[in-house]
């Protein structure tokens, strides 16, 4: 089976397995949690999620994240390339005031007097009630209605809290210098400017424009290697190991 056709079937798969891990992903569980003096399951995901970028980047969005099959679900309805630019950086600003949010309730707390993993689940399981329904329909209705309405993976660049983390962790692998997946154009000169890359990209970035540096720098790749499945000639591959030059951002 093609790569593609494996990261799909991880994202459906991690969509339909949605209702028992939301709570994992919860924003504002973990708030409820630091209150209490409690390390959650959505605190711990956290931490490995910017742990797991530093050798790994966005890994996590290509093959494992629910909201991502969702958005992409949403490609058959809405398949616009959305506007980027500053735009990105709305995530940031969301996910600061929140960071803020959870270390006052922590800082509130006094102590760490626990580790629950599945702290307000039932056996393991987030959504065990009605109200647990309300609110996932919900989250649902957040990440899908702005995707048909505005574009491939809209909820991703704009809005979501979990990327800061691995978009820093992926920033501090190339601070210390340390090796990590990305993705490479090793044969520049053969690019014929098909512009297949950029089309495929499901976060929509104009990959043509980023050959140029001989790789994806943008924040917002996700290194699921859509680009690199649909390249004809083959002028982009995965990298380990960044040269001097590309750490030093040239």
């Amino acid at each position: 089976m093609k790569r593609q056709q494996i990261r799909k079937l991880l994202l459906i798969a991690s969509l339909l397995l949605f209702p028992v891990t939301l709570y994992y992903f919860s924003p504002a569980l973990i708030i409820n949690a630091g209150l209490n003096g409690i390390i959650n399951g959505s605190f711990i995901v956290f931490v490995l999620m910017f742990l797991m970028s530093i050798p790994f980047g966005r890994l996590f969005c290509s093959y494992f994240c629910p909201a991502g099959g969702l958005q992409e679900c949403a490609f058959a309805v809405n398949e616009k390339k959305p506007k980027q630019g500053w735009r990105n950086y709305i995530k940031f600003a969301i996910w600061g005031i929140w960071l803020i949010i959870v270390g006052v309730c922590y800082f509130h707390s006094g102590e760490i007097i626990a580790i629950d993993f599945f702290f307000e689940t039932e056996n393991g399981i987030s959504v065990s009630s009605i109200q647990s329904y309300v609110i996932y329909y919900g989250i649902i209705c957040l990440i899908f209605i702005p995707s048909i309405l505005f574009g491939k993976r809209i909820f991703c660049h704009y809005f979501c809290w979990m990327a800061p983390f691995m978009i820093l962790g992926t920033r501090l692998r190339r601070i210390l210098h340390l090796p990590g997946i990305h993705i490479k154009a090793d044969k520049k000169g053969n690019c014929v400017s098909c512009g297949k890359c950029s089309n495929v990209c499901p976060m929509g970035i104009d990959v043509m424009s980023e050959i140029k540096h001989e790789k994806i720098n943008s924040q917002e790749c996700i290194q699921c290697g859509a680009c690199i499945d649909n390249c004809p000639k083959s002028v982009l591959t995965y990298g380990l190991i960044e040269r001097k030059e590309d750490r030093n951002g040239k």
